[in-house]
This record gives structure tokens, sequence and C-alpha cells, in this order.
């Protein structure tokens, strides 16, 4: 089964806890501190295997949690890092936050590597927070959360040359003649309706990738069939391929096909429009297409260079490919996306839009609610088993203006405060 779109879910490893301990040596009867840090957590990394051409890998498997760093020991030891996890995904896979819809990678190189989300770092131990007002400290950090977040992976086909047409105008067989591929041919639309990809060998001894992508209907742009699923494959080709049945035995009007599939590609993406575009009239071994085509011809104008071919019988179709490759190899590549806008979301979204560092709220039982990520974060590294860490973690919250905040929301001495699942009591 051809999967390209899917959502799955990456945590990464929570960083390792540092330790609080003290130097135990004989002759020495006040040892300092000794707490090693703990070591960071696992990255998820997407990793691109040339051998992949599918995304059915993760229609089972959608979970993808890293290891958490090893602790900090004593003696000043350090806990080891956890190894990175690395997931591999074919060539053409986009990657996707699925909250916010920002970008995170374009894989299309074997061997590529993008982190996707990234280990925590590991907590320091008692040993970094040595000062000579206390020498001795009772403090050291857990380790850092790791990033999670959902992920939308969109497999995009990487062909040099992209056929597209209506259903059943000559797709599939012309790519089966021109290449080892064994697309399923049959007398019905939508025989096709997977990407099916094929080498092409011209008699020049050039080659190229060719797709033979799902069939187009009007109203394709919105995603009426096969739609969208046809639409983001074509994004990476750098030479479209536009077949026409220039027979018109189903009563087809191929003039009215040729604009309707440059409408269609124009509405998904105008970037469409600036591809090289080699009109490919198919089916001429048939009655009427010589008729047809010359009205064709007459329609669209001489500017429009028009090849045509009997795929079934093969006539035209050398002429074709080594017209094919002459044109790739001036065609530049195109960008998924436009590079301005995009830099232009990117500034936006980094620097215009800031993110509250906690936000308080107040709960049907009376309890004052905080919450936001950077707040969050600090909760989790804090070891609240220690009385040091307990107060450091007040004078952060402190410091980020909780109390100030609590306090204009009218909150007053021996209220609770409740932080994820934990309470803790207001005080003056």
């Amino acid at each position: 089964m051809f999967v390209d779109k899917v959502t799955v879910y990456a945590k990464a490893g929570d960083g390792g806890n540092g330790m609080a301990a003290y130097r135990r040596e004989k002759y020495v009867p006040d040892g300092g501190p000794a707490g090693g840090d703990g070591g960071r957590g696992a990255n998820v990394i997407l990793e691109v295997e040339e051998g992949l051409r599918t995304l059915m890998d993760f229609r089972y498997n959608r979970h993808f949690k890293g290891k958490r760093g090893e602790h900090g020991m004593s003696k000043n030891m350090h806990g080891k890092n956890a190894s990175d996890l690395i997931v591999k995904v074919p060539p053409g896979t986009i990657v996707t936050d699925e909250a916010t819809g920002i970008m995170l990678a374009d894989l299309t190189e074997h061997g590529q590597r993008a982190i996707v989300v990234k280990g925590g770092r590991g907590g320091r131990g008692n040993v970094r927070f040595a000062t000579p007002v206390n020498p001795a400290p009772d403090h050291a950090e857990n380790g850092e959360p790791g990033q999670e977040r959902n992920l939308v992976l969109e497999l995009k086909v990487l062909a040099d040359v992209g056929l597209v047409g209506f259903p059943s105008v000559g797709k599939s067989t012309l790519l089966s003649i021109v290449s080892s591929a064994k697309p399923k041919i049959a007398d019905y639309h939508f025989t096709t309706i997977t990407p099916n990809l094929g080498v092409v060998d011209t008699q020049d001894n050039r080659s190229f990738v060719m797709a033979d992508l799902p069939g187009l209907i009007e109203g394709a742009h919105e995603g009426i069939g096969l739609g969208h699923q046809f639409l983001r494959h074509i994004e990476r080709t750098r030479v479209i391929v536009h077949m026409i049945d220039m027979s018109a035995l189903e009563g087809r009007d191929p003039i009215a096909d040729y604009h309707k599939i440059n409408e269609e590609l124009a509405e998904y993406n105008y970037r469409l429009t600036e591809r090289p575009q080699i009109v490919v009239a198919n089916k001429m071994d048939m009655p009427d297409s010589q008729t047809n085509l010359e009205k064709f011809q007459e329609a669209v104008g001489e500017d429009v260079t028009i090849f045509p071919i009997s795929a079934l019988t093969k006539d035209g179709v050398r002429e074709l490919l080594l017209a094919i490759a002459d044109e790739l190899e001036h065609a530049p590549e195109f960008p998924l996306y436009d590079e301005e806008s995009d830099e232009e979301a990117r500034v936006i979204y980094k620097h215009e839009v800031p993110v509250d560092p906690f936000i308080i709220t107040r709960a049907d039982d009376g309890v004052y609610e905080l919450t936001g990520a950077e707040l969050e974060r600090v909760f989790k590294m804090t070891d609240f088993s220690r009385d040091e860490s307990v107060r450091r973690f007040a004078r952060k919250l402190r410091h980020m203006g909780v109390d100030a905040s609590l306090r204009e929301r009218g909150a007053k001495d021996g209220d609770l405060v409740r932080i994820l699942k934990y309470e803790f009591e207001f005080i003056e």
C-alpha cells in the first residue's frame, strides 16, 4: 500500500537528574560537594533512507520516544548521554508541526538528517551551585523534560518529470513502455490511484525519473477526487508532461481538458505555472485524432509545441523522450514554498508572538491554576525532597513575577495554588 501522509507523536528523552553528594574521604572531615551532572536525553532524528518509497512503516508505528539521560553520580561522575533515536523516512518527506503548521524539515537526499524534537539537558549536580557563601549546597537539578510534539509527515515523490492529465489519457501506458515500471493498466478511470516511478533511458545515454501520477479531475485543487493526493506530488517535478487524449473517443474535448488541467495546477499552487510544460497529444493512431490535433493547435496557438504520439504503437515516443531530456538540462530546481513569504512567517512567529512564561486561571473549586511551558519546565526540574531546592524554586517564581500576578488576581494568604497536579499554599 502506498501511504503518503501520516501523523506521528515524537517525544525526546528527558535529561538525567543531577546528584547532590559530598566527598567521603578518610581524614577529610568536611568534604565538599561531589554530585555529578545528569546526561542529555535522546533527540528524535529523522534520516532519509533512499531505499524507502512510502510512509507505510508509520501506518502501525506512530509513537517514537527517546530514552532519558543517565543520572549524575557521586565522586563528580556525570551521567551518560542517551543515544539519539534515528527514524528512517523516504526521500521527499516534508515534516510539519501539527500544532503550529510550521515546516520543520524538507528531507530529500540520502543520509540527510533533521532533529524534530530535542532531548532535555541533564540536571546540574550540587558541584555546579557551590559559591563562597554556600560552599556545600544541598541542591541539584532534575533533568530538563524533552520536547514532544505531533508531526505531520507528508511524502512528495522525487521525480524529474511528472505526467499530468485527465484519467485514462495514457499516462501509465507511456511510463510502462519507456521504463521498467509496471503500473496497473486497465480500461477504466482511476486505474492509477498512487504514484508510479520509473527511470527512463534515452537513446543518447541520458536518463531521468518519470512519475505517473493519478488522474486529475475538475475541482482537484479543492480536494475533489484524488485532489491533493495527486497535486502534492507534482510540486517537486522540474518538468510537467501534459498528456491529452486527442482521439476524444469518450466525448471529451481536448481543448477544454487542456485549459482545465492548467487551471487546476494554478489554483493549487501558482508556482506550478512556472514549470516548463511539454504538451503531448496521445492516441494519434485513432481515426479522428489528426483532425482534432489541427483544431487543438489552432486553439492553443503556435507558441505551444505539441508532440503527437501513440503510446500503444510507440510512434513519436523517441522524439518525445529526447525533448524531455533536452528540457531537463536547463530546467531549474523549484522550491516547495515561497522562500520570502516563508521567512516572513517565521519572523512573525518567532519575534512578534511572544509566549507568556505562565498563565493564571481560577478553577471551579477556587484554586488558582498556573500553566505555561517555562513555568512547568522549572517545576519539573526541581527536586522537592530538598528544602534548598524548594527555596530556589520559590525565588524563581518570584523572579518570573508569579507572586505579584497572583496578588493582582486577588490571591490571599492561605489560598491554594495548583501547578500540574500539585497544590501549594500561597504565603505572603
